[in-house]
């Protein structure tokens, strides 16, 4: 546990829930990649929850080292309802992607929860899952996913056990109800071992985040973690992989990818708008939102409102620029575009650590910027001016390259 390392724009996070998926496993996993306790409990606290505690250890899955993350409940569980839920999540001072992403969890959650019992997803009551421990999995989890939110999201074929288990109206086979109809179209499989692999708070987050499901995408891996399962399985490392790093491509010019291109054409939205439907876009993992000025029907001046997304993203998208938009229309097509490899370097200046973030082509810097928001945070802290904080990290970066025998990073242009 320590510092995730940063994630460029060809990011891939791989989940491998071949032993299952738990809430516990998933901020386990996300802890042993790296993101840090202490950050965690502390952004946990702005939800208005008591009576509980936090721990994480390190532990031994069949010889495998992994991180135990558990939740210390000291009272009895309450049960909320969906709406109960969304209103404690969306009235927290989270981030907004924080609480879009656990929100759009429990949603899932109480849509499968309301197809089994018939009834509506905001009436429905949840029992395991709208305990304590459950709501601090899930938005635990979404706090230390936000920083590897750029990443492509793939999951493995998910383990769902064998045998029966007992829920709160009776006994069941495995996976129980909720969990069944959470993973309807993913592929699951089950080995030799008996029980409740994947939990219903497991299901709804892999669903959630998961863009994609199948083998292992082309990628060269950076780091990885493990998230340990409550309970040792002989012959069976019961722990949740997560691997993050980057698209491997033929060259560093040669990183391609198909992406869709959403367009609107606007002329009668107030330009207070466009801010706010930009900066939903991004959060909601938009690749690129802009706007360009356009001479509309009955010579009206309008604005053409352009979203650049992963395939996958076109619907979602589309439903966010109708709701945040005037727009009664939108088209979209599928192109194809290639990116430089980035890479990350961290520079140790006056005002603290900087990550700077470098394109590579054929193995040489051809662009090089410190991160922004990095900067901002470090003249904050220190009242400084913001362009002397990126001065410094450019000097920093400078000086590594010159004492590398490499000086090509002068070639960077974004400080001519």
């Amino acid at each position: 546990m320590g510092t995730l390392p940063p994630v460029c724009g060809d990011g891939v996070l791989f989940i491998e829930p071949v032993s299952g998926a738990s809430g516990d496993m998933f901020i386990g996993a996300l802890l042993d990649l790296g993101f840090p306790f202490e950050e965690l409990r502390e952004k946990l606290r702005l939800l208005p929850l008591e009576g509980y505690e936090l721990a994480a250890r390190s532990c031994l899955r069949c010889g495998v080292r992994a991180t135990r993350f558990e939740v210390k409940v000291a009272h009895s569980h309450h049960h909320r309802t969906f709406e109960d839920i969304r209103r404690m999540i969306e009235s927290s001072p989270l981030s907004p992607w924080v609480r879009e992403k656990s929100i759009a969890a429990f949603r899932v959650l109480a849509e499968a929860e309301g197809e089994i019992h018939g009834q509506s997803p905001e009436k429905v009551h949840f029992h395991e899952v709208g305990a304590v421990d459950s709501i601090v999995d899930i938005v635990g989890t979404m706090i230390a996913m936000e920083p590897l939110r750029a990443a492509r999201v793939v999951s493995s074929a998910v383990n769902v056990g064998k045998g029966t288990l007992v829920c709160q109206h009776g006994t069941y086979p495995v996976p129980g109800p909720a969990a069944q109809a959470l993973l309807r179209n993913v592929p699951v499989f089950s080995n030799n071992v008996d029980g409740e692999l994947t939990t219903p708070t497991g299901a709804a987050l892999l669903v959630t985040l998961a863009g994609s499901f199948g083998d292992r995408p082309l990628m060269r891996i950076g780091a990885t973690g493990y998230g340990a399962g409550t309970r040792e399985t002989p012959g069976n490392a019961n722990v949740l992989r997560i691997s993050l790093g980057v698209a491997a491509g033929a060259a560093d010019a040669g990183n391609e990818e198909q992406v869709a291109v959403i367009e609107a054409t606007i002329d009668d939205m107030s330009p207070q708008l466009y801010g706010r439907f930009l900066e939903k876009a991004l959060e909601a993992g938009a690749l690129d939102v802009y706007a360009t000025p356009v001479q509309m029907k009955k010579n009206r001046p309008g604005q053409k409102v352009t979203c650049v997304c992963a395939p996958g993203d076109i619907d979602r998208m589309a439903e966010l620029m109708f709701r945040e938009t005037t727009t009664i229309g939108v088209r979209y097509s599928l192109q194809r575009r290639k990116t430089l490899r980035r890479d990350f370097v961290k520079v140790e200046t006056p005002f603290g650590a900087v990550a700077v973030k470098v394109s590579l082509l054929d193995g040489r810097t051809v662009n090089f910027s410190p991160e922004f928001e990095d900067c901002r945070r470090l003249a904050d802290r220190a009242g400084a001016a913001l362009k002397e904080v990126q001065a410094a990290a450019v000097h920093a970066y400078l000086g590594t390259r010159v004492r590398s025998g490499d000086p090509s990073g002068r070639t960077q242009k974004d400080i001519e």
